[in-house]
């Protein structure tokens, strides 16, 4: 049963596809109230604030799944999360926002309640946090739909809030195979490099990734023509050998004088403006930049159409970045900071003096006065940007998916994003942002994985080995023997860390079989990505959502059902010969090694301590289910 309130006046954001007639007055599963919080500020002071939002009492065993991408467990009760689209590369567990705005979280106990709140601004979930028994959700005003969703269980629940929002991306076969990235390749000699290593030491490959440096100065849809000088030839070269490259595309335009895309959106209007209706002017990589008015759908149109100078040379896929939107800085802002160092340049700095220096530089980045300054024009409205900020990535997206149905009608487009909102998951997925090369990261890809399979992102992984930091051989091997289960498999590290690519290591054949063990699951994972897809089913689930009943299961965090059919406990702790395992029910154990079964081993429902050495990859099929291995000989998926 699906409900729907209307409070204020919502700015449409095209999440629902069909929209369920508005009830009347107030729900009963939900309060719609007024909270004071008292507090005290940093000098001692008691502050009261107070806030209007909904308030639902949590029972003793309720947890409360949902959220999408976003920090901590699968089950959010405990901490407060503020959903506003956020450049936060650390993704450490004091943080509250991410790159993404997924508003939707399922109650689950002994009733199964979902709350999709419609809302294209920031949002706080506080689940648990200021008292352990309540959850309050805090929007920033109170213009907005609710969705009360009930169903006899948390699957039937989800499916209801799926059917809602509308079928999700079903990307090309090839975006199955493994993809090589790296921020780094900074020649078309070092794409080759990736390439002939990959190939001569028979490690499969699909993709490999251009970051920002294939690009001219930074610029969008040009390339390096001194780096990258036969850039369509690189193209077919790599297509040649069953190889696809999917660069990078920003979302700031770059100010410089005769670059076309520039003075074209200038010309035209398509930039976003400032009150006073001028360009918005902003820095970001290439230095000062302006945003096309992504929420513009003629804009999003232009900017969409420029895809084709990489389409037309033969490129299939793409990923889109930056586009929460991050600002490094604003012309005011920079200009402001600058001014205001200046007044300490005369003082000796003690403690609060420094760190209030110190405040000066790092607020300058991502601020809330320049999410203010500048406005959209959309659906015929002036709107400042703040007030959609959470729907910049997700229009952005949507229109270089439309665009590829236009200038690339026959053709299926690899397309994923950094920042998002719920409805993107129809036109394309994402990854999980700049994540590090910590052992805590696999397990959070494990958990976010779970959660983002309930908003729609079947499509979706996080970038294997860590992006930031520095990568240990065990912990690459440990994290590719779990991402060789996610729909998108991707290898990505930073310019300045230890490099990923699995030739350059000790164990490159341990590495080697668990990439060509995907390569032997790619026709099974493929059938049940697009069977979850028709279905509205989740792909990956947690062990809750199948043993309703068991509460050792609903509690355990470490571990999901791929496709419904098997079990999949990652290790992810340094050192660790093995870990414990907890099995709802009666199951097969089948132990990979070197990309064939070694063992089939018939475990009782309990919890077994299980061996998995380096390279040995483990999974537990439930009875009566089956896991598909093709024979390759080929490690291509064209």
């Amino acid at each position: 049963m699906i409900e729907r309130y209307v409070y204020g006046n919502p700015i449409e954001t095209e999440a629902i596809l069909t929209k369920p007639q508005k009830q009347d007055g107030e729900s009963n599963l939900i309060t719609h109230t007024f909270v004071k919080n008292t507090y005290k500020d940093m000098y001692g002071n008691d502050k009261v604030e107070e806030k209007e939002g909904f308030k639902y009492t949590l029972s003793e065993n309720d947890i409360v799944y949902g959220l999408g991408q976003q920090i901590r467990g699968i089950n959010k009760r405990g901490w407060k999360y503020k959903n506003y689209n956020s450049d936060q590369p650390l993704q450490i567990e004091s943080q509250e926002s991410l790159y993404g705005a997924h508003n939707f979280v399922l109650v689950s106990g002994k009733k199964h309640i979902g709350f999709f709140f419609d809302y294209p601004t920031a949002i706080t979930f506080d689940i648990g946090y200021t008292d352990m028994d309540e959850m309050y959700i805090y929007p920033d005003d109170f213009n907005l739909e609710m969705y009360v969703i009930t169903g006899e269980s948390d699957i039937s629940v989800v499916k209801e809030f799926r059917a809602l929002i509308g079928k999700s991306y079903i990307p090309p076969k090839w975006a199955f195979g493994y993809a090589q990235s790296r921020w780094g390749y900074r020649t078309s000699d070092d794409v080759r490099e990736v390439a002939r290593k990959h190939r001569e030491n028979h490690i499969p490959l699909d993709a490999i990734n251009l970051d920002l440096d294939y690009l001219d100065n930074y610029k969008d849809f040009t390339t390096n023509p001194e780096k990258f000088p036969d850039f369509k030839e690189l193209v077919q070269e790599m297509k040649d050998m069953h190889i696809h490259l999917v660069p990078i595309i920003d979302a700031g335009v770059k100010e410089e004088e005769g670059y076309d895309i520039f003075e074209e959106g200038k010309e035209k209007g398509y930039f976003v403006k400032d009150k006073d209706g001028k360009d918005f002017r902003l820095g970001v990589w290439p230095g000062y930049c302006r945003f096309p008015d992504m929420l513009n759908e003629e804009a999003g149109a232009w900017f969409a159409d420029k895809y084709k100078f990489l389409t037309d040379m033969g490129i299939d896929g793409f990923w889109n970045d930056m586009n929460e939107p991050a600002i490094f800085y604003s012309d005011k802002g920079i200009k402001k900071m600058y001014e205001d160092i200046d007044s300490y340049k005369d003082i000796s700095l003690d403690a609060t003096t420094f760190f209030e220096l110190k405040s000066k530089v790092n607020s300058v980045s991502n601020s809330d006065d320049d999410y203010k300054a500048f406005y959209h024009n959309y659906k015929g409205s002036n709107i400042r940007h703040d007030k959609v900020h959470n729907l910049f990535g997700y229009n952005m997206t949507k229109a270089a998916a439309l665009g590829f149905k236009r200038n690339v009608p026959n053709k299926n487009i690899l397309l994923y994003s950094r920042s998002s909102y719920v409805g993107m998951h129809r036109y394309s997925g994402i990854w999980q942002g700049d994540n590090n090369s910590w052992w805590s990261h696999i397990l959070q890809n494990v958990k976010m994985s779970a959660n983002l399979n309930m908003v729609g992102f079947l499509y979706n992984g996080a970038d294997l080995g860590g992006f930031g930091a520095n990568v240990t051989e065990d912990l690459l091997i440990r994290w590719l023997s779990f991402g060789l289960f996610m729909p998108l498999m991707r290898n990505h590290s930073a310019f300045d860390c230890r490099g990923q690519e699995v030739y350059r290591y000790k164990n490159m054949d341990m590495m080697a079989s668990l990439i060509r063990l995907r390569y032997r699951l790619i026709p099974y994972i493929y059938e049940k990505f697009v069977s979850s897809v028709n279905n509205d089913d989740m792909l990956v689930a947690p062990l809750g959502f199948l043993y309703p009943d068991d509460e050792i299961a609903r509690h355990t965090e470490d571990e999901v059902v791929f496709g419904y059919d098997f079990i999949i406990a990652p290790v992810y702790e340094q050192n660790a010969p093995g870990r414990n395992v907890y099995l709802p029910e009666d199951v097969t154990m089948i132990r990979f090694r070197n990309a064939e079964i070694v063992e089939k081993t018939e475990y009782k429902k309990g919890t077994y301590f299980v061996f998995m050495p380096l390279g040995d990859v483990c999974i537990f099929v439930r009875k009566g289910h089956a896991v598909k291995l093709c024979e390759c000989t080929e490690w291509v998926t064209d």
